[in-house]
Parts: structure tokens; sequence; C-alpha cells
């Protein structure tokens, strides 16, 4: 180590051990000068002598200065060692209190990894039970799910009697009905509005049900980061003593924001049938239902099922504004925004019961959904919609048991409202709900600008400004059709 002196001039600080051996030398030396000093004086003394004899009192003086030179030597000699011995004794206390700091700093480390452990430890115990409760969640969810399924196809199939019911009532209007149908009639609505809250009830325990297991999920995320830091640092400060190195860089995972066609061996006639072949990854697919030509859709695979998307809105980057050929055939990029298609929708529709799906979010991120029993007519009958909703986490903006007819900007049936609220969909009333509306950002401030845009509107409630959307299809009994 160097150091600067006041002087301005660099001076070299010596161990211990190296000034003492410094010093050691200079006495060394002294030593072996002074009698040899004091050989060459007596040398000199005894030639003198020879010469010519010199005073007595000159010889003993003569002897005296050189006992003097010693003794002076002598004690600067001491002066230094007792200086060195001061030097050396701090800096011996300057070694000894940083080994005193370094054996408290070791002892304070040592206790904080013990503690560290026993944290581990309980976070392991912890990670373990919440990992038992949730498989234990998932298995009850799966349960109700099957039971679900059940009373929703229970549910159609009434739904199915009680239109035929409502048909033959309506034929019937103008006779006086029996007593005995009416009772029947009665009996009927009365169970199907029992299974319909025996149903609602259900789906609101299985989403309580998802909740719970969201919650399971992301806490045990949380334990495993916990975990995964405690073992970093475990291993930073069992490493502290070795040399610094360069750490690994790992690449950042890379999102495939693109989902590419997958090809089958023979199609399968829907989504779901893909799923129980055992695809399990969302994509364009190619698909060939019953009596139809094969094309391809957006299967979005979640757990337990798969959904055909028939509608896909994002960032408003399609205009949906199109013609009634356009909207029969399908439009758009099926990784990104698109409409399937009406007839590809009613040849997959043909095929057995199907539940229809509406996804919304809106521009704080808030998401929710709806789903309904639905039938879907042909070309012959402009492709009529008549909905019955099941299930959902927002009041319904669609009108139920009616049949809506489509209609689109160049092609209207039975609709006569201005060309600004149209976008090709099952219109009833000018003001309702149009998912294939004109996509407005929420910039917009007048009021004919937010009905032009994508909005939900139930009949008693304020407007829902939408940031995306997305119609979803999948079979009622969730098996593919043989």
């Amino acid at each position: 180590e160097h150091t600067q002196s006041k002087n301005g001039q660099r001076e070299t600080s010596l161990h211990p051990e190296q000034s003492l051996s410094e010093d050691m030398r200079i006495i060394l030396v002294f030593l072996f000068v002074a009698p040899l000093a004091l050989s060459g004086r007596a040398d000199k003394e005894y030639s003198s002598f020879d010469s010519a004899a010199s005073p007595e009192t000159k010889s003993r003086f003569a002897m005296l200065d050189d006992v003097r030179i010693l003794a002076n030597g002598l004690l600067q000699l001491g002066h230094g060692l007792k200086d060195f011995v001061h030097k050396t004794k701090g800096q011996m206390n300057d070694i000894f209190q940083k080994l005193y700091i370094f054996d408290r700093s070791f002892y304070e480390l040592s206790q904080q990894t013990s503690e560290i452990k026993e944290e581990e430890e309980q976070l392991r115990q912890t990670t373990a039970r919440l990992q038992i409760n949730n498989e234990e969640i998932k298995n009850l969810s799966q349960e109700m799910n099957l039971k679900i399924e059940d009373l929703i196809q229970n549910k159609i199939q009434l739904q199915e009697k009680v239109w035929g019911l409502e048909d033959k009532v309506t034929k019937l209007a103008i006779v006086q009905p029996s007593t005995q149908e009416t009772k029947e009639i009665s009996s009927l609505k009365a169970f199907v509005e029992e299974q319909d809250n025996h149903i609602k009830q259900l789906l609101k325990i299985v989403e309580g049900q998802h909740v719970q297991l969201d919650r399971q999920h992301n806490q045990i995320l949380e334990l495993e980061d916990k975990l995964n830091h405690i073992e970093l640092q475990e291993l930073a400060e069992n490493s502290f003593m070795g040399e610094p190195t360069e750490p690994d860089i790992t690449p950042f995972p890379m999102r495939n924001t693109v989902a590419l066609p997958h090809t089958t061996h023979g199609a399968a006639p829907d989504c779901t049938a893909l799923y129980h072949s055992g695809t399990r990854s969302s994509g364009v697919y190619t698909i060939k239902p019953n009596g139809s030509e094969a094309f391809e859709v957006y299967c979005e695979m979640k757990l337990g099922s798969a959904w055909t998307v028939i509608q896909n809105r994002v960032d408003g980057s399609l205009d949906f504004n199109q013609t009634w050929d356009a909207y029969t055939n399908g439009f758009g990029d099926l990784n990104e925004e698109f409409w399937l298609g009406l007839n590809k929708t009613y040849s997959i529709t043909q095929q057995g019961d199907y539940i229809l799906r509406i996804e919304l979010q809106d521009w704080k991120d808030n998401r929710r959904y709806v789903q309904y029993a639905f039938r879907l007519g042909g070309p012959e009958t402009a492709y009529t919609l008549q909905l019955s909703r099941i299930s959902g986490s927002i009041p319904n903006a669609l009108p139920e048991q009616t049949d809506l007819r489509f209609s689109t900007a160049d092609i209207l049936h039975d609709f006569s409202c201005p060309e600004n609220y149209l976008g090709g969909w099952w219109h009833s009333d000018c003001e309702e709900t149009n998912l294939n509306g004109k996509y407005v950002m929420p910039r917009s401030k007048g009021r004919l600008d937010r009905r032009k845009g994508l909005y939900w509107k139930p009949k008693k409630g304020r407007y829902y400004l939408l940031r995306s959307t997305k119609i979803m299809i999948h079979p009622t009994d969730l098996r593919s059709f043989d």
C-alpha cells in the first residue's frame, strides 16, 4: 500500500516484519562499524606511539570521546526501537479490531442463514398443503361441470318442448284450451322454471369454485417465486468468498402471437372432436361438418372443452360494415379479427344442439361473459336466430324467445334503420346491442358516435363501451360427433 506524506513525497508502508528486519539490519551495521572505528583509532595511536610518545592524558581523552560517540549511537538506536515498538503495537491493535469485526459479521450471517432455512421449510410445507387443496378443488369442479352439462342438456330438451307448446298455444289461441292442457302447460312451465333456477344455482357454485381455484393457483405461484428467491439467496451467501463471475443470461421466451394452421389426418366435424382426439393447443384447424365441405376455423382450447370461434374483435383493424355475401361466406384473418361466416356456422350447428358464448372486455380491462342456448336457421330463413339465456356475469342485452333475422347494409329483413347503425347483425331494434358495429375509441364524446360503436346495452341499465368481443360455440354434450 502507498500513502501520501505531508511534503508530497511517496512513502512505502512496510509490514511490521519488514520494519523490524530493516531496524535490525541498521543495528548490525552500526555494531560492525563501531569496533572498526575504535580499532582504527587504536592502530593510529599505536603507530603514533612508535613515532613519538603521546601524553597519557591525550590517550585517555580519546577513549572517552569514543565512548561518548558509542553511547550517543546506542541512545538514538533505543529511541528508534521505542518508536518501532509503538508503531507495531498500533498496527497489531488495528489487526485485532478487524478480526473482531469479521468474527461478529460471520456470526450474524450464520444466524440469518439459519432463519432463512427455517422459513424455507415452512414455505415448502405450505406449498404442499396448497397443492393438495388445489387437486381436491379441481376434482370437485370437474364433477360440478359434469352435473351442469347434464342439467343444461335437460333444460335444452325442456326448452324444445316449451317452444313446441308455445307454437301449439299460438295455433289454438282462438279455441279455449281444455283444463287438462292448461294444467299440463302450467306444470311444464313450473318444471322448466325450477330446473332453470337449479341450473343458475349450480352455475354460481361453479363460478365460486373457479374463483377459489384461481386464488389457490396464484398463491402457489407466489410461494414458488419465494422459494426460488430463497434458493438464489442461499447460493449467493455460500459463494461470497469466491471470485466474481459473469452471470448466465437466459433468453426471454418469445410469445408466438400468430397461431399457425394445424393439419390433421381426416378432418374432424368440429373443434370439440379435435379436443377429444388429443389436441390441446388453440389455433387454426381444418374441420369438416357432416354434409359440408372442409374449411378452416379457429379453435380455442379451454380447460376440459374446446370452442369454435365465429367472431373475434380486438383492435378495430377490420371493417365489419360488409355486404350480405361477405357475412354469408366470412371475412378477415382467423389469427386476428374475423367473422367466420353464417353458412359455415349453420353447417356446424346442424350436427346437434350447441351453446353460444359471448365474451366481452371493456376499456378498463374488465371481462364479462354470457351463454345462451340457441337455434340458427338456414339461408331460406335469413339465418334466423333464437336465444335463451343460460348463465353469465352481465345482464342480458339480446332479445330472447324471438326470431331475429340477420340483416346487413345492402339487404334489410323487416328492419329499417339508418345505415349508421348497420354492420351485419340480428337486429330487432335500431338502438339495441350490435357486436358487429363500428369500432370507436373511448375519446369519442358524441352520443351518436357511441351508438355506432361496440357496446352492450341491457334493457335496463347503461351502455357498456367495449374494447373487444369474442363469440364462440360448442355442443351441449361436450362430445364430438360420430
